[in-house]
């Protein structure tokens, strides 16, 4: 699970970077913010989908994703195959500006939803791809930045800069919109 983050992390600041160079598609953070989210949602949507046959490589499958959905949950191949679709068709919104608002805040809904697996896996031992379960003091911070995340491209979580002497202060602000 650390892959993902890592994924996030570096393509956020690449991105800024390249803004910051002038590349002028990348001269916001949240424009940046949705992109990178969006590069780590193909990389992990794409793993809902891999059969077995890729067991012995360092990427998950869908088999690995399986024991992750809580009993209570109806169709648990089908729940990850659709988590899989979603995670992918909101990736591809993020890279659109005129659907980034609605992507953004489908994928907030998506990462609250599937919290309750992470706490479930986490609770539960459930390892994997062959590694110990990630504790639940690392999976919900995690889920809870995925979804700061998610707001935060979709225009809902904002930065504001307002000069105090001689330094900035920054507060998050959820947008009323």
């Amino acid at each position: 699970m650390m892959e993902t983050l890592i994924v996030l992390l570096t393509t956020l600041l690449s991105l800024r970077v390249a803004g910051a160079l002038g590349a002028r598609r990348f001269a916001a953070w949240p424009t940046c913010a949705a992109y990178a989210l969006g590069v780590m949602l193909i990389m992990t949507g794409t793993t809902h989908f891999l059969p077995e046959s890729f067991a012995d490589t360092p990427v998950p499958t869908h088999a690995d994703l399986l024991p992750m959905v809580p009993p209570f949950v109806p169709f648990p191949g089908a729940m990850v195959y659709l988590t899989g679709v979603l995670e992918l068709l909101g990736a591809a919104g993020l890279f659109l500006a005129r659907t980034r608002r609605a992507a953004g805040l489908g994928l907030t809904a998506l990462f609250v939803v599937m919290l309750p697996a992470n706490i479930y896996a986490a609770l539960s031992g459930i390892p994997f791809n062959d590694a110990p379960a990630p504790p639940l003091w690392e999976r919900v911070p995690e889920q809870a930045l995925y979804i700061g995340v998610a707001l935060w491209a979709a225009g809902m979580l904002r930065f504001p800069r307002r000069a105090t002497g001689d330094r900035i202060a920054h507060t998050a602000v959820i947008s009323k919109q």
